[in-house]
C-alpha cells in the first residue's frame, strides 16, 4: 500500500477521486490530500463523467440542484491539466480496452498515464482489479482506499 507522503508528483486523477473533492463521501479527505504540491492530469473526459456523477446524485436524491451546481462549480476550478481527447490519444485507449477487456472511458485515464509515465488514482474498485490483472499494467494504478496516511505524532 503506498503512503501518501511517498507518491510521485504527478497522476492522473479520474473523476471518481474528482467528485470526491466537492463532495463529501468516504474517501473525500484522501482525495483532497493528493491535490497539495502535485501536478494532476485528467483527460477531457474527465469532465464529462464528473458532470454525470453528478446529475446521478440529484436523480438519487443524494444531493440538490444547487448543491451540484455548487459541487460543479467547486470541481471547475480543481487544480487539474485537462489532456484534449483526440484520434490520436484514443489509439492507445482502444487498444489498453482491447487487451484488459475493460472500457475505453476507463482505459483513456489509463492511457494517459502510461503516456506521462505516472500512475492513475481511482476510487473504482473493479476498474483497478481489471487493471492489476495485467502485469504490464498492474503499477500503473492506485487505488485510493488503499493509500495510507502517516500516523499523527
Amino acid at each position: 500500500m503506498p503512503a501518501l507522503g511517498e507518491l510521485p508528483p504527478m497522476l492522473v486523477v479520474d473523476a471518481s477521486v474528482g467528485v470526491k473533492w466537492v463532495v463529501d463521501e468516504t474517501g473525500s479527505d484522501l482525495a483532497a490530500a493528493l491535490i497539495a504540491g502535485r501536478r494532476l492530469l485528467v483527460p477531457d473526459l474527465f469532465w464529462v463523467e464528473a458532470a454525470n456523477a453528478l446529475a446521478a446524485k440529484v436523480r438519487r436524491s443524494e444531493m440538490n440542484r444547487a448543491q451540484a451546481r455548487d459541487a460543479w462549480y467547486d470541481l471547475s476550478h480543481a487544480p487539474v491539466l485537462s489532456h484534449r481527447a483526440t484520434p490520436d490519444s484514443l489509439a492507445p485507449a482502444l487498444t489498453l480496452a482491447q487487451d484488459i477487456g475493460h472500457s475505453v472511458y476507463d482505459c483513456l485515464y489509463l492511457a494517459l498515464a502510461v503516456a506521462e509515465y505516472c500512475r492513475v488514482v481511482t476510487a473504482d474498485r473493479r476498474f483497478a482489479e481489471v487493471v492489476r490483472l495485467h502485469p504490464y499494467l498492474a503499477d500503473s494504478l492506485i487505488l485510493l482506499d488503499e493509500i495510507v496516511t502517516a500516523p499523527a505524532n
